[in-house]
């Protein structure tokens, strides 16, 4: 046997959203929002999915919804790329279901939960050290829950998700490895054929279910998605290299000038330093020759030339020039 990807937009929302896909996704919605529980009884699947008319037609954002029995209205949507806005998107999504539900006039007390779940086939929070993420609405400082818990964002990021199939605990587990792997199984694992809706999430996925045309619209799509990938990675290798660039041409840039910064402190320090140093130097052989020729000068009627040179240590000619 083959199956299809159902990361892919095509396979996701016929396994999880077409009309005989009620009681996969109740089991899928238990399984990651309420620990397996049997918390959703019934559901509504709103507009089911089907297959698209025109050829080629396969990059939409239309989500998977459904109104649980609760009246909740819950919006699934897979997310194989990051693209830019795409946090935005899951906001203004969640914002416009739930703002969606009234008409002119009536009254806010008739608006239901909503909650958003994507699923990402990337790492969306590296800080966090958890498969499923739940956001809510708290107060800022002492993270009191706002009063009315109405919308509820979840994140569930496949690539945190390490079990193999000998490990699968729970239906969380089971389903999460389904999404994951079942492009790579040959027959389905005995543990998850026991589910009956993975085994028939696993029928609605086998290919020979599909026409040609289908199979063929799905191997596009995942080419699509493998070189959008590409373009994603290309781009964050190009701007890591001109980060590099500039970063080397702006240090460089830095360096120079703070060493010619560096150089002309240092010159000055050391110049000023030289200076006064010659400075005193010159000044006390200035002010020893002042003494030498001020001695000379009061022996001149005492004693001749040559004794004054001995006495006072200037040059027999210094004291010449001075007699003269």
């Amino acid at each position: 046997m083959r199956f299809i990807n159902p990361k892919t937009d095509y396979a996701f929302k016929k396994i999880f959203g077409s009309e005989q896909s009620h009681d996969i996704l109740i089991s899928f919605l238990n399984a990651i929002l309420y620990d397996g529980k049997p918390v959703i009884q019934d559901l509504e699947i709103l507009n089911p999915y089907l297959a698209p008319k025109i050829r080629g037609v396969k990059q939409t954002y239309l989500d998977v919804k459904a109104t649980l029995d609760n009246e909740t209205t819950v919006i699934i949507e897979m997310q194989v790329l990051n693209i830019e806005g795409f946090e935005k998107r899951i906001l203004y999504n969640a914002a416009k279901a739930y703002s969606n539900q009234l008409r002119v006039g009536q009254d806010y007390s008739l608006l239901n939960p909503v909650i958003a779940l994507t699923i990402t086939d990337f790492v969306m929070f590296p800080e966090i050290n958890q498969l499923i993420s739940r956001f809510i609405l708290k107060e800022k400082d002492f993270l009191i829950d706002y009063p009315i818990y109405d919308i509820e964002l979840v994140f569930v990021e496949l690539p945190k998700f390490e079990k193999d199939v000998k490990n699968l605990e729970t239906l969380a587990d089971k389903w999460l490895y389904f999404l994951k792997c079942a492009r790579q199984l040959a027959i389905v694992p005995d543990s998850m054929n026991l589910v009956p809706e993975i085994s028939q999430a696993f029928a609605i996925a086998n290919e020979i279910n599909l026409t040609p045309e289908q199979i063929e619209d799905m191997e596009m799509q995942e080419m699509f998605i493998h070189d959008q990938r590409n373009v994603i990675k290309k781009a964050i290798n190009q701007g890591l290299a001109e980060g590099k660039a500039q970063g080397l041409a702006e240090g460089k840039a830095e360096g120079k000038a703070e060493g010619l910064l560096e150089g002309k402190a240092e010159g000055k320090a050391e110049g000023k330093a030289e200076g006064k140093a010659e400075g005193k130097a010159e000044g006390k052989a200035e002010g020893l020759l002042e003494g030498k020729l001020a001695m000379a000068r009061q022996l001149l009627d005492v004693l001749d030339d040559l004794a004054i040179s001995r006495a006072s240590g200037l040059s027999v000619e210094e004291v010449a020039r001075l007699r003269s």
